[in-house]
């Protein structure tokens, strides 16, 4: 039976957790180097460099592949899931963030045209990321792996 305590001591979850906790943490100390701003709310945004949902699953994905091996099914599937999430983060999430990003400037062109009447809300642009973000983010999550995982 599983209960409570067998969730908090499951290592996998947590260096999954703490390997996408560390990339959001990376990201607004990214932004301060950066840019020079302090925008601590860019923990809680997605996209940007580095990306924390790759981070995530190349964690859980390098654990899982230490523990039970690369030709077990557990692994597959952490596999699997992995490349979907990055594949996702990089294609459907990225074009629908620029899409959204888009309509928004063609809402206001036509505010501006249009003035009474037409007031549609803005878009929410959730944007996703590009290959060097998910790359850096997948190999933060497989460095959090081989350091949990490995002795």
């Amino acid at each position: 039976m599983n209960t409570f305590a067998d969730l908090l001591s499951n290592r996998w979850l947590w260096v999954a957790v703490l390997s996408s906790t560390f990339a959001q943490v990376a990201k607004v100390l990214l932004i301060l180097l950066i840019e020079r701003r302090w925008r601590p709310g860019a923990f809680m945004e997605t996209g940007g460099m580095p990306s924390s949902h790759s981070a995530m699953v190349a964690a859980l994905t390098t654990g899982v592949g230490i523990t039970e091996g690369v030709g077990h099914p557990l692994f597959a599937a952490c596999a699997v899931f992995a490349l979907i999430v990055m594949y996702d983060a990089t294609g459907v999430r990225h074009s629908s963030g620029q899409q959204a990003r888009l309509l928004n400037d063609l809402v206001e062109e036509l505010r501006a045209v249009v003035r009474e009447g037409f007031a549609p809300l803005p878009l929410r642009v959730l944007m996703g990321h590009t290959y060097l973000e998910v790359l850096v983010g997948t190999l933060l999550g497989i460095a959090a792996g081989f350091i949990a995982f490995s002795r």
